[in-house]
């Protein structure tokens, strides 16, 4: 029997009136890297706030079975973590706090707090700007920090809001080396994303647009038919070679960027089948 991290049944999120995500199920399975994929203001990031159970749905549930009878630990690395840059703060207490959870309020630091900060040090690459002030990090020196912060808390289920965007090549690598590592640990990765090429090398995918279009394997979500649903056939096109590419301006490339893989993908679907869909003709 398929083990299940989370699962949500005809769950409905909002914010006041405004609906993020419309009466939708999907599960997410154990030990997997699950991508969540859209187009922007596609309600990516409300679906891990409420994973994370930082927001209740409108209607319908969502669970975070727990193991063995304990509450499942969650780590969560948003996409933007603000911090006052006047405040004196260094690479190493950043990470720290990601054991205030366990530790609690007042209780001191214990060898085994300390150790698992060392080791998310290390695992992210960063024990040689360990005493650093974080004001004075690159954007992608500080996505290490903060990855690792979420590495150094007691966790089984990491999610991680566009961890890959807008940083350099070695830091993207790092991480995408990591994310890849924790499921080796038994953990459940679930990540945001703007790149279909990631999402095809995920175990598994969530595409969404305001509600779930597709939940399942790379090959059966990622589809011609599945792709229109979620993005509209006017940033959805087809390459030369039949390969499927976004055209979404709002997650253009930057030059110096990360652009860990090139953003196409080939489906099952044929170029003309795209095009019948999008009521074109070549």
């Amino acid at each position: 029997m398929r083990m299940i991290a989370v699962v949500a049944t005809d769950i409905t999120l909002a914010y006041g009136s405004t609906v993020a995500i419309d009466r939708s199920s999907f599960e997410i399975p154990v030990g997997t890297v699950t991508a969540v994929i859209g187009p922007n203001g596609a309600g990516k990031s409300t679906v891990l706030n409420a994973i994370a159970g930082l927001m209740e749905p409108v209607s319908g549930t969502i669970e975070v079975p727990p193991i063995s009878g304990d509450r499942r630990r969650i780590a969560y690395v948003l996409q933007t973590t603000k911090i006052n840059d006047a405040l004196p703060i260094s690479v190493r207490e950043v990470v720290t706090m990601g054991r205030y959870a366990t530790a609690g309020p007042y209780r001191r630091l214990t060898p085994t707090d300390r150790k698992a900060v060392d080791q998310a040090i290390d695992r992210m690459g960063i024990a040689d700007i360990a005493s650093a002030h974080l004001q004075n990090l690159s954007g992608g020196q500080r996505q290490r920090v903060f990855v690792a912060q979420g590495l150094a808390q007691d966790h089984d289920l990491l999610l991680l809001d566009e961890p890959l965007t807008g940083i350099d090549l070695p830091t993207a690598t790092a991480i995408d080396e990591v994310i890849h590592d924790e499921t080796s640990r038994g953990c459940t990765v679930v990540m945001t994303t703007h790149d279909l090429s990631e999402a095809q090398f995920a175990d598994h995918v969530l595409l969404i647009s305001k509600r779930v279009v597709a939940s399942g394997p790379p090959d059966e979500v990622l589809t011609s038919e599945n792709l229109v649903a979620a993005y509209g056939p006017s940033l959805l096109h087809v390459g030369d070679g039949g390969e499927l590419f976004l055209d979404d301006p709002a997650h253009t490339h930057l030059p110096g960027r990360h652009a860990h893989r090139e953003r196409t993908i080939h489906t099952e679907a044929s170029p003309s089948d795209l095009h019948a869909e999008k009521g074109t003709t070549d």
